[in-house]
């Protein structure tokens, strides 16, 4: 469902706009939907109309998500598997400090070798009603002051509704604007319509490789777009919006770890308004990749800082619980299919 099929249902039974937008404001706060203020109730606000369908319509924004289950990590993080009204399953993620991630598809389309998502393939989008109710959830756990669209799914490749959850986010969600990331592999398309909206996310250009070629063999199917170009639309846009361009790199011992690859990073981003993301690998048992060691992920880090490039090291959030994106709806999906039929 889209967020403006649910306005419209509002609109068709008398609401208008602040009463839409009192409505937003509950429910992307967790709250039932006929909440009021300290000062007006929603008796004496919202038509009788509108109160009298409340039920039916707290029904069917509960029907979008349902959590499946909860797993909490050491970090202070917990991974939430969310059930979708047709059955499928997606994740988000509670980060420390306020933080949510949520996913945007059911699987995902690039096909990043060391993305479990990638495996799946492309399933379904998610309407953007789908997408701000994982924070509506989310926030009946944990205050959240900043989502990142980093979980299942490629946000551009699901643009009218990403973006029409982030408008919605930075408007009655209360999220500001540089606290909404829209993390991407880099599809034209988003250069050309963040800038034209009027609420600019701050944006995360997933990059992985200098080298064109080896990009190419990580992101099969990402747009064949020249890492520097990538490099040079990101720092327009930094520019535009005053945000820092936050570039994502999985760290993968023996492919993109190297010091050709850290010399490449900072011939790309020495200067830029940037900040490097090392990330690394999330490792499974049986699993062709791994992660460097923490000595190499140091070294990496100091190379990079020292010579003018701000960086950082973000590991995956629940990594104690093999809790690495896609990983989670891979197990479930799992049992599922090996789940004798129920007798009817």
């Amino acid at each position: 469902m889209k967020i403006a099929d649910f306005h419209q249902r509002l609109a068709d039974l008398g609401a208008k706009p602040r009463h839409i937008g009192r409505i937003d404001r509950a429910w992307l706060q967790g709250w039932p939907l006929d909440t009021g203020t300290r000062h007006q109730q929603a008796q004496d606000f919202l038509p009788l109309s509108v109160r009298a369908a409340m039920p039916q319509l707290s029904e069917t924004l509960d029907g979008l998500v349902r959590l499946r289950s909860e797993h909490p990590a050491a970090d202070g993080s917990a991974r939430l598997l969310v059930e979708l009204g047709d059955g499928q399953m997606v994740e988000s993620v509670l980060l420390p400090r306020g933080g949510l991630c949520v996913s945007s598809q059911v699987g995902c389309a690039v096909g990043c070798v060391f993305c479990m998502t990638g495996k799946s393939g492309l399933l379904r989008q998610l309407g953007s009603a789908e997408i701000v109710t994982q924070v509506a959830l989310a926030r009946r756990f944990r205050p959240v002051k900043k989502v990142v669209f980093m979980g299942m799914g490629e946000p551009a490749h699901n643009l009218d509704n990403v973006l029409e959850a982030i408008d919605l986010l930075g408007g009655a969600g209360g999220i500001g604007h540089k606290n909404l990331v829209f993390s991407t592999v880099g599809d034209p398309r988003v250069f050309e319509r963040l800038p034209q909206e009027r609420v600019k996310p701050a944006l995360a250009l997933s990059l992985h490789s200098t080298d064109a070629e080896l990009r190419h063999r990580l992101l099969p199917r990402a747009p064949r777009i020249d890492p520097q170009e990538l490099v040079e639309r990101g720092e327009t846009y930094a520019r535009q919006t005053g945000y820092p361009i936050q570039y994502q790199w999985t760290l993968l011992e023996g492919i993109n770890d190297s010091l050709e690859e850290m010399d490449g990073i900072l011939r790309l981003l020495k200067g830029k308004y940037a900040v490097m993301n090392l990330i690394p690998y999330n490792s499974l048992e049986a699993d062709e990749y791994r992660r460097p060691g923490g000595e190499r992920i140091v070294e990496l880090v100091r190379y990079l800082h020292s010579r003018g490039v701000l960086t950082k090291v973000r590991n995956s959030a629940g990594q104690d619980i093999d809790g690495g994106c896609g990983q989670l709806r891979a197990r479930a999906t799992q049992v599922e299919k090996i789940r004798p039929p129920r007798l009817r």
